[in-house]
């Protein structure tokens, strides 16, 4: 599960950069232009918006990379950066595959337990 974990999250990450990329240009390309802003409308919150681009990919390729050595940080990173993902742009056609993916690898993190050791992570 841990390797699950890593794929999902990895996976969810680089599709994330992707569309922080888009929400980070847009947040900008409002600001900038009243032009762009009165054809495509105006965000409520662009530095959220900013600030989640940036930090959602980050946060889920980190939990990603921390899911096979402490899998209980990396997940509950993972789902902090899919909860990002969700606040800052919503659920649609551009985002579902990053939060879902991004969110099923932090829940298979947290339940994942080495059977070679001991006690779990909890």
């Amino acid at each position: 599960m841990r390797n699950a974990a890593l794929t999902l999250g990895l996976i969810g990450g680089l599709i994330g950069i992707i569309v922080g990329l888009v929400g980070y240009g847009y947040a900008e390309a409002t600001a900038r232009s009243a032009e762009v802003a009165e054809v495509f409308g105006l965000l409520e919150r662009p530095g959220f918006v900013r600030l989640a681009s940036f930090l959602a990919p980050l946060l889920a390729i980190a939990g990603a990379a921390m899911a096979r050595s402490q899998a209980l940080v990396g997940g509950i990173l993972m789902l902090i950066a899919a909860a990002l993902f969700y606040a800052a742009f919503g659920f649609h056609i551009g985002t579902m595959f990053p939060i879902g993916f991004v969110g099923l690898g932090g829940l298979l993190a947290i339940a994942a337990g080495r059977p070679d050791e001991p006690r779990s992570h909890f």
